[in-house]
């Protein structure tokens, strides 16, 4: 089985090396790199052109957005299985492939498989986990989601369901995966195991004005898919939310 793991950056000098590290560390050999980058202005594609001969898939042009440019490494990813890594993020270490591996190919019929993430602060410290152990399909209307780095997913799924919407600007992972996990239930399976170690300060977690404009998507995305909620119901996510850190 080929896997395709999809880094979009732009101007990620900082962070690309260790994210790009982090997937030719892996042991699992049959894995496909695509990096789309958004036309960097900082020394980001220096850096991946050292990696050049280990990188499938390299593309820098001006995007629509990250999930515009999530997107287009999709379009051309060949694997069997879609994953995506942030260009902040990174495997938690060099067997994560490998065991996303193991358990689509012990159910064939098995869609995506989803697992835990772990915080890290400024210092490099870990500030704390997310596990998706407790969360089911029936928390989106509740605002909940599982940790979209952690969502690896068969690429018919796209074709079939559609891709990630570019009117989003943050919560776009949030309707697509709502879009097909809950409303056309493809097949799913928790994975007890840290996949990525993320960054925080990303766009999602970035201040209260991100926490609002995520809502405002939040609302949106259940209005297109007709799943039931309101703005109490997305907000009191944060009471439970304790719930699902460890």
């Amino acid at each position: 089985m080929r896997v395709s793991i999809i880094t979009v950056c732009f101007n990620s000098e900082k962070t690309i090396k260790q994210t790009i590290e982090s997937v030719l560390n892996q042991n699992y050999y049959n894995i496909e790199y695509v990096i789309i980058d958004g036309g960097s202005k900082d020394n980001t594609l220096n850096i991946i052109e050292i990696y050049r001969s280990k990188i499938n898939k390299i593309v820098s042009e001006p995007d629509k957005g990250i999930y515009d440019a999530i997107n287009k490494g999709i379009q051309l990813a060949s694997g069997e299985v879609v994953g995506i890594l942030n260009s902040d993020d990174v495997l938690d270490n060099c067997d994560i492939i490998n065991k996303i591996v193991e358990n689509f190919e012990s159910n064939k019929e098995l869609d995506s498989v989803i697992g835990d993430i772990a915080f890290i602060n400024n210092n490099g410290k870990l500030y704390r986990k997310f596990s998706a152990l407790h969360w089911n399909p029936t928390k989106f209307a509740w605002g909940m989601m599982p940790p979209h780095p952690t969502f690896y997913c068969k690429k018919n799924i796209f074709y079939k369901y559609g891709f990630y919407r570019i009117d989003f600007k943050i919560a776009a992972d949030y309707e697509l995966m709502m879009r097909f996990l809950l409303v056309n239930n493809i097949s799913y399976k928790y994975i007890p195991i840290v996949f990525v170690n993320m960054n925080l300060g990303g766009v999602s977690t970035k201040n209260i004005f991100s926490k609002i404009q995520i809502n405002k998507e939040v609302m949106y995305a259940c209005r297109l898919n007709n799943v039931k909620t309101n703005i109490l119901k997305i907000y009191t996510k944060y009471f439970f939310k304790i719930l699902e850190f460890n």
